[in-house]
């Protein structure tokens, strides 16, 4: 076995990796090496020059230690300051950006998702901020309104999320019949309908909806699938009005227990389903209606950023700069 420097560790040639923790470590050691990335990264490539909007002109700024410790750089002419979190996730937030960036890291690495939970391990914070913390990046530098629509062969579907009932509230009705709750609903009238459409071997959008009705599932197909797409679906009657209005449209008919029938299947979006579902069964447990977009925001922002050639990482800090 070749001899290694045990000082200065490096990632495996045959690590999936693409940034590992070491070399995270290693870029970001400190907050001041976090603040000055994002002063760089957003103002000053250069760490010094940048437009003051006072003077209206190319400036060299300064930053002043000061009692306060503003997280600011000062015009040298006119004495304007930038601070570089601001109309960012991180602005006017207490916690030191060496922990955001580590929970951007810990976010972007996994692929089954990290608690609110273990994240209040990880970077010794409260649950409180720690799960403020994840639901901001999720609901704003995760968030899929800016993706463009799919287009090709697109598979579209909507399930179910939700924990089963509890025994105490479920009844059987005669044999035969669907499962009913206390109050006579169905058990899947309890859980969130969700409508995906994805890309085969692309991108996936998932967003929750009020019901799988045409009106609902034909918007959401109409504002994120191109009409020049070809889509495949089940037989749920739905997609019959909705397909008419594509450049193709084929169904598989699962009520009769065929799921693949030469290149016509939704085994890619059901694949996205099981990812998600066993995501959320594994390392949340339940999730409620009112914040599951924020969950589905998160997984559909890996999934689609699983080929780049640049880490997750690098993509989601990037993105957490922009304004």
């Amino acid at each position: 076995m070749a001899p290694v420097d045990r000082n200065n560790p490096k990632r495996a040639d045959s690590s999936d990796s693409k940034y590992s923790l070491m070399e995270f470590m290693a870029e970001f050691p400190n907050d001041a090496t976090c603040l000055d990335w994002l002063w760089r990264t957003r103002y000053a490539p250069d760490g010094k020059t940048t437009h003051c909007p006072s003077c209206e002109d190319e400036r060299t700024f300064k930053r002043y230690e000061t009692t306060q410790q503003r997280q600011s750089w000062t015009c040298t002419t006119c004495g304007h300051h930038i601070h570089p979190t601001a109309g960012t996730i991180y602005h006017k937030s207490s916690t030191s950006l060496h922990l955001w960036f580590y929970a951007m890291f810990l976010m972007s690495s996994t692929r089954c998702g990290i608690s609110a939970k273990q994240l209040e391990r990880e970077l010794g914070v409260t649950y409180k901020t720690a799960w403020r913390m994840m639901n901001l990046i999720r609901n704003q530098i995760m968030d899929q309104d800016d993706e463009a629509p799919l287009e090709g062969n697109v598979e579209m579907d909507e399930t179910w999320i939700g924990g089963k009932p509890r025994m105490s509230e479920t009844r059987r009705n005669a044999p035969g019949t669907a499962r009913r709750i206390a109050g006579g609903k169905r058990a899947h009238q309890r859980k969130t309908t969700v409508f995906g459409a994805v890309e085969r071997g692309g991108r996936v959008y998932a967003t929750v909806v009020p019901d799988r009705t045409l009106p609902t599932l034909a918007e959401q197909a109409k504002s994120r699938v191109l009409p020049s797409s070809v889509v495949f679906t089940d037989e749920w009657h739905a997609y019959g009005a909705i397909g008419a209005g594509y450049q193709g449209h084929h169904r598989i008919k699962h009520a009769e227990k065929v799921y693949v029938e030469g290149d016509v299947h939704t085994q890619t979006i059901e694949g996205f389903w099981a990812l998600l579902k066993n995501g959320i069964t594994g390392t949340y447990h339940a999730v409620s209606r009112k914040w599951l977009q924020g969950y589905l925001n998160e997984y559909a922002w890996r999934y689609n950023h699983r080929d780049d050639d640049l880490a997750m990482f690098r993509s989601l800090l990037l993105r957490s700069a922009l304004p």
